[in-house]
């Protein structure tokens, strides 16, 4: 089964069109993925991820189901999948960007990870083996290796390092990867991670050295992370130039409207993000025209629907008069239509990149959405 088939590539600059084949269906790249952190994408049910907002994967992480419900519930019920109700494909990160987060609670070696929950404050260890035994159990299509991501403000000598011990992690996980079996006979596919901090010849090196390992796709992590923009399209664009082409690249945690459509254009065919749940939770909209603060007063008496531009979907059954209302008094309903409109736009805004790539015409489209995606109304 061969995992990437690119089927377009822009003449006019480096975004492209594929498709990643999995035993739980097909997805087209440029891809969004919808957050599910604990097996669930907050407000939003699995029925309307696939009927609304047509997604064709969905993101979990293995450091939050690991501590709850743990690997025992997981695999008594054969899966996430069986257990979530979601049988489309899923890709779990290894917990490496919880493992940052976590910086007063956790200790590095060459072994691992030893870490406090956040949860109880029981103690626990990630090596680069359970990690691909958890992930095993969980039972994900697209797997991440453990890897160790580094605050903005490193210095290169503890970023060289860094790069050392994430490089000696990736090995240990290929090894291991190569040991297991299948699970629940479904083919699980592990991709290595770019990291290097904010240095150029770390990056370099870090590419060079993930490419090498030739696995079914490559992801590029430690970026969003507080950097300005402008800094994270130089590395995204220094990674895409050297990562093959016949493999997709997962930009990792990335990002607002914005910075997807700038770093497909710089050759990144998978992203993820908490922005449009979170965000939309908290009354941001992101629409076709540019970005709604629903809580503001302006919106109070504005009976008009959320987006024409989206029209036929959900959330457009309702005013932004009536989803202010909601969102100002932490109306459940108010959660889930904010957060449904989001993904819904994302899904278009992905949808529509790649209509526009394969017409020629995405780097003037881009150009111009841009602008008017990023204007607050």
């Amino acid at each position: 089964m061969k995992f990437f088939k690119l089927l377009h590539q822009s003449s006019k600059c480096n975004a492209r069109v594929g498709q990643i084949k999995t035993s739980r269906g097909l997805i087209q790249t440029p891809v969004f993925m919808p957050v599910g952190t604990l097996g669930t994408v907050k407000a939003v049910s699995q029925k309307d991820l696939k009927q609304n907002i047509g997604a064709e994967i969905i993101l979990s992480n293995t450091y939050h189901l690991y501590l709850r419900p743990g690997t025992d519930i997981i695999k008594s019920s054969k899966g996430i999948h069986n257990y979530i109700n979601w049988q489309r494909p899923i890709l779990t990160d290894s917990g490496g960007y919880q493992i940052y987060s976590l910086s007063s609670k956790r200790d590095i070696s060459e072994k691992g990870v030893r870490f406090k929950s956040h949860i109880d404050g029981s103690i626990h260890e990630f090596t680069p083996e359970n990690i691909i035994d958890i992930q095993n159990i969980i039972g994900s299509d697209i797997n991440m290796v453990l890897d160790e991501c580094v605050p903005y403000s490193t210095h290169y000598s503890y970023a060289k390092e860094s790069l050392k011990l994430t490089h000696s992690w990736l090995d240990r996980s290929i090894i291991h990867h190569n040991k297991i079996k299948d699970s629940y006979g479904h083919k699980q596919f592990l991709f290595p991670i770019v990291q290097g901090a904010f240095f150029d010849d770390l990056r370099k090196k870090s590419a060079e050295y993930v490419s090498n390992c030739n696995l079914p796709g490559n992801a590029i992590g430690g970026l969003s992370v507080g950097e300005p923009n402008q800094k994270m399209y130089h590395f995204t664009d220094l990674v895409c130039q050297i990562l093959p082409k016949d493999k997709p690249r997962y930009l990792m945690g990335v990002g607002t409207p914005e910075n997807i459509l700038e770093c497909i254009s710089l050759g990144c065919d998978m992203f993820d993000c908490v922005i449009p749940t979170r965000n939309g939770r908290n009354g941001m909209l992101f629409t076709t025209n540019g970005i709604i603060n629903i809580k503001n007063a302006k919106w109070k008496k504005d009976f008009t629907p959320i987006d024409n531009k989206l029209s036929g979907h959900f959330s457009n059954d309702y005013s932004k008069a009536y989803l202010r209302h909601l969102i100002i008094n932490k109306e459940i309903l108010g959660s889930q239509i904010a957060t449904m409109h989001n993904l819904k736009f994302y899904s278009w805004l992905i949808r529509e990149s790649r209509k526009k790539i394969i017409d020629g015409n995405f780097t003037l489209w881009k150009n111009k959405m841009v602008k008017k995606i990023t204007q607050r109304l």
